[in-house]
């Protein structure tokens, strides 16, 4: 086979898996995504390690449950405050700090755990400062890729990125349950401060990241600000009306112990099935994304994957086939990737580089309070009415809300990426 040949070949493969070009022409984003990559598989596992520790010292489900609050607080409160740091420091030393801390957090963990230190309160308040840091680092990164890619490339990094986040969440509990049934909490703490050893690399290697704005002289950036350019700015504002319709109307995992039972006659490993299945489509999504980097119409093609998750999420409402089920939840996670690759690419390439880390910020909070809130809503939606109302309900009603919000700003379609507009 000629040269030619094997290039015509190839190019179909390159339009359907995902695009590595970033990771080929960006030394400094490859060794960043590589060391996120192993870091993010070595968190994956120090929390379902948190989880059965916490669960074998209390026996309590309520306890467990805890972890999640003393997660979410502080993401919540110091993600606004870690976006407006990373717009008034370098970034590539916040994220170099903020990684080594949770290096020493996790390091703290495997001492307590080899030294029988077993207490609740101490693992409840690692769990909040492993999350203040990562509301620390979360923009910090965020704010980076911007700065060593050009722009036609954001949408293939933001899909490699989802490659990392789904693939840990798959196989890091698999991988953490597997280490401590052998060799204890301990190791797994261990192994995740090993881990970080490559995120703190790939970080030490950057260049220096200071933000290129005029009033970074002064040495402070508000919060405020960042909520005022948000105010004004439309089409970055639709990006997070969109997941909120998506993620609050129509969020239906809290449902999935009574789905499998009342709907599927199931148990815990079905309840495991319908969790993992929205995470493979993720997955898939973002296996299968090399057609993103051809998308100018970025906001058409938000609002089509986002109606395609609360339609998606509608008809497993009605199924009462599991494999059914199963695929259907698939195809919302597929749908759910595809909005997040382009919601992060318009809120990197729209913003301007002095207000990137607040905006990212501002990110974490809607991602990380949404599905809460969406938990919240379909388990008292399933207790007045029943769970089919809530589901098939709450992804007719993300699919009208997103509408609606279309209807009243018409701009956000003719969004596109070779001329972005906020």
């Amino acid at each position: 086979m000629t040269r030619t040949a094997e290039t015509e070949t190839a190019r179909p493969r390159r339009r359907i898996f995902a695009d590595l070009t970033p990771l080929r022409t960006s030394p400094d984003y490859r060794r960043l995504w590589i060391g996120g990559t192993i870091s993010w598989l070595g968190q994956a596992m120090t929390a379902l390690a948190i989880s059965l520790q916490v669960y074998d010292i209390t026996g309590s489900s309520f306890s467990v449950g805890l972890v999640g609050l003393f997660s979410l607080v502080p993401l919540v409160v110091f993600g606004l405050y870690g976006g407006a740091v990373a717009d008034t420091v370098d970034r590539r030393k916040l994220g170099l700090y903020s990684a080594l801390g949770s290096t020493v957090l996790s390091i703290a963990l495997a001492g307590a755990a080899l030294l029988d230190h077993h207490r609740v309160w101490f693992l409840y308040a690692v769990v909040a400062l492993q999350s203040v840091c990562g509301a620390l680092n979360g923009p910090a990164r965020a704010a980076m890729t911007p700065r060593l890619l050009p722009a036609e490339q954001l949408p293939a990094a933001n899909a490699l990125n989802t490659v990392t986040m789904t693939a840990g969440m798959m196989a890091g509990p698999m991988l953490g349950g597997f280490i401590v049934g052998w060799w204890g909490y301990q190791a797994a703490y261990l192994i995740d401060a090993v881990t970080f050893s490559a995120a703190l690399y790939a970080m030490w290697r950057l260049p220096s990241m200071k933000p290129d704005r005029a009033e970074g002289a002064r040495g402070r950036a508000s919060v405020l600000d960042g909520l005022r350019f948000l105010g004004t700015r439309p089409n970055i504002r639709m990006t997070f009306f969109s997941d909120m319709a998506a993620m609050v109307l129509a969020h239906p995992k809290a449902l999935f112990p009574a789905v499998a039972v009342l709907w599927y006659g199931g148990d815990a490993k079905t309840v495991g099935a319908l969790v993992a299945a929205p995470a493979v489509g993720a997955l898939l999504g973002g296996v299968f994304s090399g057609w993103h980097g051809r998308v100018h119409r970025q906001g058409v093609a938000i609002l089509l994957a986002v109606g395609a998750w609360g339609l998606a999420i509608a008809v497993f409402g009605l199924t009462r086939n599991l494999w059914l089920g199963l695929l259907f939840l698939a195809l919302a996670g597929y749908a759910d990737t595809t909005s997040m690759v382009f919601r992060t690419t318009m809120l990197q390439a729209a913003t301007p580089d002095e207000l990137r880390g607040r905006l990212q910020g501002v990110f974490i909070v809607v991602v990380a309070g949404g599905p809460r809130l969406g938990d919240f809503l379909a388990g008292t939606a399933a207790g007045l009415a029943s769970p089919t109302v809530a589901v098939t309900g709450g992804g007719l009603g993300c699919v009208l809300v997103l509408g609606l919000l279309a209807l009243r700003w018409r701009g956000f379609a003719r969004y596109d990426a070779r001329s972005p507009q906020a």
